[in-house]
């Protein structure tokens, strides 16, 4: 590195990455500790990268999965930087009455070090370029059952059909078979951050979608989506064109299966 020019800077922490996620959704530290039990000074110390309130890995593990799934965040890429930071896995502590949040499953074997940090990377990567695009934290309140929602492009996958440019009509999935469900999410007004899950939990889409692509999916029983700014995407759900995913910077977290949306 030449004289002058100054270091590429750090990727964002483990911590860093939770509460950028958090300010992202529109949550504040204490509603995340009210929707997951995990108490107020153990979610600012997490955020910190502060891990001496949890009671041992095996706890901080715990924690970090259940905030990141609260976020909408894959918990898996963050758990492995977790066990990266600090040297991999050691024997969990005694059980411990900080630890209120879900339970914690059985880990798996040591990570490849340089796969868990890219994986954290690229997750980190995503929720800080939804929080430029978006602009200042807006509130993010759950939408009513049925509300549209929307889904990014990337390369083909199981269960996702990518489409060149959006269309203003619904006749591209007019079609689609009954027995299924089928989601086409467009990108209509801006870009926006989208996550898509099939009914055996894999995620078949984590990306921004960009203002005029489009994306669609399919499931036989049932597609789970987290929209961030609701108002730029648009929805067709098994056919209907069910117009914006929500408000402009609203983050909407919605589920469909075949018979949504229902007749009339």
């Amino acid at each position: 590195m030449s004289i002058g020019t100054p270091p590429p800077d750090d990727p964002p922490s483990v911590g860093r990455a939770l509460a950028q996620a958090r300010a992202a959704a529109g949550l504040t530290v204490g509603e995340i500790s009210a929707r997951t039990r995990v108490r107020v000074p153990i979610v600012q110390a997490i955020e910190q990268d502060d891990y001496s309130r949890c009671g041992g890995d095996v706890y901080a593990r715990g924690h970090i999965r259940t905030l990141a799934r609260e976020v909408g965040l894959d918990p898996a890429p963050l758990v492995e930087a977790f066990d990266a930071e600090h040297g991999g896995r050691t024997a969990p502590a005694p059980a411990a009455k900080v630890f209120d949040a879900e339970r914690i499953r059985s880990e798996p074997r040591r990570p490849n070090w340089t796969a868990a940090m890219v994986a954290a990377i690229a997750a980190v990567v995503m929720f800080v370029g939804f929080t430029l695009f978006s602009g200042e934290d807006r509130g993010a309140t759950t939408p009513a059952a049925g509300k549209p929602s929307v889904a990014p492009p990337t390369t083909d996958g199981p269960g996702r059909t990518p489409s060149a440019e959006p269309e203003q009509s619904g006749s591209a999935i007019a079609a689609a078979p009954a027995d299924k469900v089928t989601v086409k999410l467009t990108a209509a007004e801006d870009q926006s951050w989208i996550s898509v899950v099939d009914s055996t939990g894999r995620t078949l889409f984590q990306n921004v979608l960009t203002e005029g692509q489009s994306e669609t999916f399919t499931d036989n029983e049932q597609l789970k989506l987290v929209i961030g700014n609701a108002g730029a995407v648009r929805m067709f759900v098994n056919g209907k064109d069910l117009g914006p995913a929500g408000d402009g910077g609203q983050v909407v977290r919605l589920d469909f299966t075949p018979g949504d949306p229902e007749a009339g």
